[in-house]
């Protein structure tokens, strides 16, 4: 019995093991980072610690992108990282290391094996406030607590600082008191009662916290509190004249704070050097005391100086001067330290510095390090770009647009066409000779860089456009970072606008160099700013730089070029006229039409604009009012379709053989606005409509749902996630539009003259997890099936095929569903793990997924950006243009062999029969 009972076990075990066996998929080893790569990044400094005499040297950080981690201090890679929750609740308001307090008297190091005390600790968000201990070693909490104030407007507002073990809670009241609450830091015990301190001249604009010290600028004067006092008191601290910029403090000292270059101290036991000017100021230790260390950029050179606190004399050993690349902006020093165990010589010392472009640079030894392009951290637009042509494809194009041009003439010359050939082929015959006897041109820097287009088009360059206005150029095959341009004083437009990215020409018109455009708002007049330069190089190209001297409310790109193929970018102005640049393709823009969305009030305007006596003007031809009866509906959404889309098939054939005609309107664009409702809590609703002629082509609302909402607008069809908010979960919604069995038009479209409205198909899925971005694939000529990436909040990238989001699924099997090829409908959508393109290399914090063409019909190249990078490619319909990597190309080359000497020698004797019999 007990033989039989250990056999069955064994049999159920087996089995359940061959059941688990038989549902894994995954990826093949040998294909892991083959064709995708990620970058990793943490964000833009708020508060960084450099700790070179620790046991495990260590550079401690929080981002402005509610992350805290640590870096190896002699490579800048990340040794952990944490991505906290997202803003208000994650937003770091004080980040305190053991051993770097203001106070000397700090003794909150955590003992080995004990949980009091604190290694690291962070506060974040402020309704809760979060307060929490790490082990920086590993990056793991040892202890939380939490507070929740009890005005949590008010807190939005308030300050942390940590003293002797005791952390205090700073809420001003604006224009009125503060309010001071101390908690012991490791337990979240308070130590006493609130205490309200009446300080009616504090105001958010020019108020901030140094150390213990609250300071507010109060014209020629600082005025300012100290917390810890026994006995509260104002202090008046007098400046020679009103500062022309924001007082800042310096952390590390005591009521030290930074006015107009020059240090102040408004705490009558700390010290400062008042002589002292600089753009940046920090506070460290050398041999044993204490110095100021400051940095200026002076010709692209980065002087580091520092001066012994106590008497301000100069420290030469610290004294660096280092060549400052342009691309990395200009420089904050954030920290610095030195190894206290060796010669006292500065060599063994590293500075750590912030750029304005969002780079962290370290130098040491007179040279910069190591630096972290952490600006990639904020994408905002990406344009993928054919590489350059070889040399000898060049010459061969050149060749073939020179046929195409004498056939569209209509003057073929066979002898000149021969000569051309002979000649080419000449001249590629000598340079390869010269090429192999090592005589030949040497190879130009793209080339050296191996930027050469290959023959399926899947090697491009990325151009990435950053939040801070630096441009990267990056290989998409191996993410090396090409080039790097910096645009200062550059920031989004208005109704929260990005920056935008434009290719005005592609590498496709050989031998011309392609043309790539920034368009932004200056921060100094908030006037346009046009910047183009070749996006192979990364230089500036057709003057470079060109500040407009107007404001841009709208712009477009022109759809015909002159003959050098150059797309001309239409601007809408505030004042409601019309420019284009470069300006000799002005006369290109009539007929062309333009239309503004106002996000705030839901106002949609449409003009004409028309080029008459050598001037453009845009004339008002619709108006269409989103915001309802109340004014109360915003518009959250605006999706287009892609320019370069191409639709392969206009129709969908039905199960009786007949064609359901897509309704293919390239003008239509979709909106959505969103209002609060005193019965269902939230309204969504979501207009199509015409952008040329104004017509609303079809609307549909939705009740008690509410952002965040993502929406995909590409051919015939429309999807958008939502979250319900009546049955806690998120949704999305698919619609398909349809002219009817009859096509008005299969030639051009017109919206002037569009046909009847469109039948629509309508349908809402389930997807079990929370959506971040959707985009959906893109091909050359768009004969590969549509599918939809979907951005989860985990990180990871679904590819979902089209049928399964199809509205027209039927609820039930039927015989007309089957000859359709469409799935019986299910509300809850499948997300198998094979379905994750980025199986295991998450990206944190995603906010937008790019898609571009390849050389390939089957091959889709995908970015995915957030606070980490992710390169890869799709293939929607499997790659049946590609040969397979385990193609036997040895068993098909001997079959041909065979088959060919089989075929000759086939043929001889065929020949020999045939003579014999005719000699009988």
């Amino acid at each position: 019995m007990d033989f039989l009972q250990f056999s069955a076990g064994t049999l159920i075990s087996l089995l359940s093991l061959l059941l688990l066996l038989s549902t894994c998929s995954g990826l093949y080893e040998d294909q892991i980072k083959k064709f995708d790569w990620r970058s990793v990044h943490v964000g833009s400094l708020k508060h960084v610690y450099v700790d070179l005499n620790h046991f495990q040297p260590r550079v401690l950080l929080s981002t402005h992108e509610q992350v805290i981690g640590s870096l190896c201090p002699k490579t800048g890679e990340i040794i952990w990282r944490q991505v906290l929750e997202k803003k208000p609740r994650g937003d770091i308001k004080l980040l305190q290391v053991s051993g770097f307090a203001d106070d000397s008297s700090d003794t909150a190091a955590a003992p080995m094996g004990s949980h009091l005390g604190f290694d690291m600790m962070t506060v974040q968000g402020h309704a809760p406030a979060l307060v929490r201990g790490w082990n920086t070693n590993i990056g793991t909490i040892e202890w939380e607590w939490s507070i929740m104030p009890l005005n949590t407007e008010r807190a939005q507002d308030a300050v942390w600082f940590y003293s002797n073990s005791v952390l205090y809670h700073v809420v001003p009241a604006w224009r009125s008191h503060i309010e001071v609450t101390s908690y012991f830091a490791t337990s979240g015990h308070t130590t006493g009662s609130t205490s309200k301190i009446m300080a009616a001249w504090i105001n958010p604009e020019s108020c901030l916290l140094s150390g213990s010290f609250y300071v507010c600028l109060d014209g020629k004067q600082l005025i300012s509190l100290d917390l810890l006092a026994k006995s509260t008191q104002v202090i008046a601290t007098p400046l020679g004249s009103e500062p022309s910029s924001k007082i800042q403090d310096l952390p590390g000292l005591n009521g030290a704070l930074i006015v107009d270059k020059k240090l102040v101290s408004v705490n009558k036991d700390q010290a400062v050097c008042p002589d002292l000017s600089s753009d940046s100021f920090i506070v460290g230790s050398f041999n044993r005391r204490k110095v100021i260390a400051y940095a200026d950029l002076i010709n692209n050179m980065l002087n580091i100086n520092a001066v012994y606190l106590d008497d301000c004399s100069p420290v030469p050993e610290l004294h660096l001067s280092v060549a400052f690349a342009d691309h990395y902006g200009s420089p904050s020093l954030r920290s610095f330290d030195c190894k206290s165990n060796r010669n006292s010589d500065g060599k063994n010392c590293l500075f750590l510095l912030s750029t304005s472009a969002e780079s962290i640079v370290a130098v040491q030894q007179g040279r910069v390090r190591w630096a972290r392009e952490e600006s990639l951290a904020n994408v905002i637009d990406t344009q993928f770009l054919d590489l350059p042509l070889a040399d000898s494809e060049g010459t061969l194009e050149n060749e073939m647009k020179g046929k195409a041009v004498d056939s569209n003439n209509l003057k073929r010359d066979i002898a000149t066409a021969f000569m051309r050939r002979i000649t080419t082929q000449a001249l590629q015959i000598k340079s390869l000779f010269l090429h192999v006897i090592g005589l030949g041109p040497p190879p130009t820097d793209t080339q050296r860089a191996g930027l050469v287009r290959d023959s399926f088009g899947l090697h491009k360059m990325l151009v990435l456009l950053t939040r801070s206005g630096k441009i990267f150029g990056i290989d998409n095959i191996t993410g090396k970072h090409h080039w790097k341009l910096y645009l200062p004083n550059v920031a989004g437009f208005e109704n929260s606008e990005q920056m935008r990215l434009i290719v005005q020409r592609s590498s496709k018109h050989f031998p011309l160099q392609p043309l790539c455009a920034i368009v932004a708002k200056s921060v100094e007049n908030g006037n346009g700013v046009l910047f183009r330069f070749n996006p192979i190089t990364g230089q500036a190209a057709e003057g470079g730089l060109l500040q407009l001297n107007y404001k841009i409310k709208q712009l477009a790109l022109l759809p015909e070029t002159e003959e050098d193929y150059v797309k001309g970018v239409l601007i809408l102005d505030g004042a409601n006229k019309v420019h284009v640049e470069p300006k000799h393709a002005t006369p290109l823009a009539h007929g062309m039409y333009l239309y503004t969305a106002d996000l705030k009030t839901a106002e949609l305007e449409g003009y004409y604009v028309k080029y008459a006596g050598g001037e453009l003007s845009a004339l008002p031809i619709w108006n269409v009012r989103l915001g309802g009866h109340n004014s109360e509906q915003q518009i959250i959404s605006v999706a287009s379709k892609n320019p370069i889309e191409h639709v392969h098939s206009q129709g969908r054939v039905l199960g009786d053989r007949s064609v359901l005609y897509k309704y293919i309107n390239p003008n239509l664009v979709a909106f959505v606005t969103q209002a609060p409702d005193a019965t269902h809590k939230s309204v969504l609703n979501m207009y199509l409509i015409d952008v040329v002629s104004g017509s609303v082509i079809f609307s549909m609302t939705h009740r008690k749902v509410r952002a965040p909402l993502h929406i995909v607008h590409s051919e015939n069809w429309l999807a958008y996630s939502y979250f319900n908010d009546k049955v806690r979960r998120t949704e999305i919604t698919t619609i398909e539009l349809y002219e009817g069995s009859a096509q008005a038009n299969n030639s051009v479209w017109s919206s002037l003259q569009a046909p009847s409205m469109p039948l629509v198909e309508r349908q809402s899925y389930i997807i079990p997890t929370i959506v971040e971005a959707m985009r959906e694939t893109i091909t050359e000529r768009g004969i590969t099936n549509k599918h939809v990436l979907i951005g989860t909040a985990s990180g990871g990238i679904v590819e979902m095929p089209w049928h399964l989001l199809d509205p027209r699924r039927p609820i039930s099997s039927t015989t007309q569903g089957r000859e359709e090829g469409a799935i019986p409908y299910i509300p809850e959508l499948p997300l198998p793990t094979e379905n994750y393109i980025n199986y295991n290399q998450t990206v944190a914090r995603l906010r937008n997924i790019y898609t571009a063409p390849s050389g390939l019909e089957s091959t889709c190249l995908v970015v995915a950006t957030g606070l980490d990078i992710f390169v890869t490619r799709v293939a929607p319909s499997k790659t049946f243009d590609l040969l397979k990597e385990d193609f036997d190309y040895i068993l098909i080359s001997i079959v041909l062999v065979v088959l060919t000497s089989g075929s000759l020698i086939v043929r001889h004797l065929a020949s020999r029969k045939l003579l014999k019999q005719a000699w009988k």
